[in-house]
């Protein structure tokens, strides 16, 4: 299986008057992968913005979305945005959507029907996912309601959507509608649980996720894990020892990685978790650390 390790920007190093400078160093060091997240109330890089700018400057890096917010956009409109980038840049588009923002304050920013957001959400995949596929699409659903659509030509090579999510009903989203999972702020032994999870959702809906199709997303601190982190992660998992979910140094990085390609990942993105730390030093540690790890 393909062991892949790739990068996410902390908030400091994705906003725009430093955003060109990195996706430029990181297609020249050979990382893999680049990862925007979806943070509104940020001074971040729109992650669909960001995935097209990164694409039109490289021709080597896949850049993906880890994680966006799929219920509150409409499915027409994403179906749209993946066919371009897919068309422009062929194998080098990784789409990651979840149900909602990890930010309280942001989550009315992607309305939906109280009570409805997985529904929604099942729904939108769906729609998307025939606008991919299907030169013309016709649909009367509960939420969304369209007739004879064509987005333009079909992607060469359908675009594989990987899901995140951790709670029981997220695992078996994964397994009935995903191509893939991109985990966050779980120990080895919950990904473990999780891929099993997973795999026994797709094998009830009579399909299969490919073995390689699993990762998660870790921070990596350099001198223990910073207050503002420790808090929220502290606040979305409360149940949980954040040792075992944040990385505190780079040899803690490396020790996470190895544990959760023992419980079955492959996949994974690594992003800076201290806020004033230089991402000069955070690449060079990347590739020093991590980078052999790939096979």
């Amino acid at each position: 299986m393909k062991i892949r390790i790739g990068v996410g920007l902390g908030a400091q190093h994705g906003t725009p008057d430093v955003f060109a400078d990195i996706v430029d160093r990181l297609e020249a060091a050979g990382v893999d992968s680049l990862w925007l997240s979806e943070f509104i109330y940020s001074p971040q890089v729109d992650p669909f913005i960001g995935m097209t700018h990164a694409l039109a400057r490289t021709a080597r890096l896949k850049v993906g979305t880890g994680v966006a917010v799929l219920p509150g956009r409409h499915p027409v409109l994403v179906a749209k945005q993946l066919a371009t980038l897919a068309g422009l840049a062929p194998r080098r588009v990784l789409p990651v959507f979840g149900l909602r923002p990890d930010r309280r304050r942001e989550r009315d920013l992607f309305a939906v029907p109280p009570g409805r957001r997985g529904a929604v959400f099942d729904e939108s995949l769906h729609l998307v996912r025939r606008l991919l596929t299907q030169d013309e699409v016709t649909h009367h659903g509960e939420f969304f309601d369209i007739e004879d659509a064509s987005i333009g030509p079909r992607p060469a090579k359908p675009v594989d959507i990987w899901l995140g999510g951790s709670s029981p009903a997220g695992l078996c989203r994964v397994g009935r509608y995903g191509d893939g999972w991109l985990a966050s702020l779980l120990s080895p032994g919950e990904t473990r649980h999780g891929r099993q999870a997973i795999e026994a959702a797709a094998a009830e809906a009579g399909r299969e996720i490919e073995a390689d199709h699993y990762g998660i997303s870790i921070p990596v601190a350099t001198d223990g894990i910073p207050a503002d982190l420790l808090a929220s992660v502290r606040d979305r998992r409360p149940d949980a020892d954040p040792a075992e979910l944040v990385a505190a140094s780079w040899p803690d990085a490396r020790r996470m990685v190895e544990g959760h390609l023992a419980a079955g990942l492959t996949k994974f993105v690594i992003r800076p978790a201290d806020p004033t730390g230089s991402f000069d030093d955070f690449l060079h540690r990347f590739t020093e650390e991590l980078l052999p790890l790939q096979n």
